[in-house]
């Protein structure tokens, strides 16, 4: 199986308009998944508004993007081989501190 995606959305969260919180919490969820991060690259788009990033990993990637003026995130995570993109969910939460949560795993390629 080429790999797992896992889709987070997070109502009620912290730190959405943070880079530095953000690309702490993207480097903790690839540490965790026992992924190699390549590069992060975040854009913030002003002052009060959202971020869009990606964390490019050996093992493919994380994103986010937010909308702090709904307390608003959404995550995607895929990783292939040994990396298990789910083991990065609960420190996410952790971070992010949502006070809701939705999850949706899928397993990418043939069967």
């Amino acid at each position: 199986m080429p790999g797992k995606h896992v889709l987070i959305d997070y109502w009620g969260a912290k730190g959405l308009q943070d880079t530095v919180f953000i690309e702490k919490a993207m480097r903790a969820a690839a540490q965790a998944c026992g992924a190699t991060v390549l590069q992060v690259h975040l854009h913030q788009f002003g002052s009060g508004c959202g971020v869009t990033g990606v964390a490019i990993l050996a093992e493919s990637h994380i994103t986010i993007h937010t909308w702090p003026e709904i307390e608003f995130a959404a995550l995607d995570i895929f990783m292939c081989g040994q990396c298990d993109p789910s083991d990065a969910i609960a420190p996410l939460a952790k971070l992010f501190l949502p006070k809701k949560t939705t999850i949706t795993e899928v397993n990418r390629g043939p069967l």
